[in-house]
């Protein structure tokens, strides 16, 4: 999760000042059109990992995977990658549980690696798992692919692929509820009036 992006999870409930910008057809639309981004981009799934970000970037990274196996007939290699003790912010906010990360026996070298997370904000995540990923190795190139881009970057870090560009205003918060996390498929936006 990017840091400061206030995304609270509290199951599948609604707030009445939410509003969805985004529900299950949508979501699986956008990943669809991602998965076709990623393999195009790379020319086929040879040399693919997909890494997730803790908690909701790893379950777009294993839809993603599945989604791009569906297409080519053949798996791609996917994971997890923990930057909770790469993060800037460590002093300021409470502790926090690590995650976990969780690599193919083949490593990250030679790799095109694509980074998965659930929403872009700051910046401050990706580049926590840049720094990471550094530590595990090197991979050929290392992309970013977001299903949601919300703006407000802090750092100079885009995303690669993006399921969908939604402009807030910093008042405003993005939830992001997944189906194995939340029994819904949605994004939600609160706040800013």
């Amino acid at each position: 999760m990017d840091g400061a992006r206030n995304t609270a999870h509290d199951g599948d409930q609604t707030r009445e000042d939410e509003r969805a910008v985004l529900e299950a057809p949508d979501i699986n639309r956008a990943l669809t059109r991602i998965a076709h981004e990623i393999l195009e981009r790379a020319k086929g799934p040879e040399n693919l990992l997909l890494l997730g970000i803790p908690t909701r970037g790893t379950i777009l990274a294993r839809r993603l995977a599945d989604r791009i196996e569906q297409v080519e007939g053949r798996a791609v290699a996917f994971g997890s990658l923990d930057v909770t003790m790469y993060r800037d912010d460590l002093r300021l906010k409470p502790a926090r549980a690590l995650g976990r990360t969780d690599l193919p026996p083949e490593g990250v070298d030679g790799r095109i690696v694509i980074l998965v997370d659930d929403v872009l904000y700051s910046g401050r995540t990706v580049r926590a798992a840049l720094d990471a990923l550094n530590d595990l190795g090197r991979p050929t190139a290392v992309r970013l692919a977001v299903l949601v881009d919300r703006g407000h970057r802090e750092l100079p870090i885009r995303a690669d692929h993006v399921g969908k560009n939604l402009p807030t205003s910093r008042a405003e918060t993005v939830r992001v509820c997944l189906w194995e996390t939340d029994q819904r498929d949605a994004v939600l936006l609160r706040g800013g009036h």
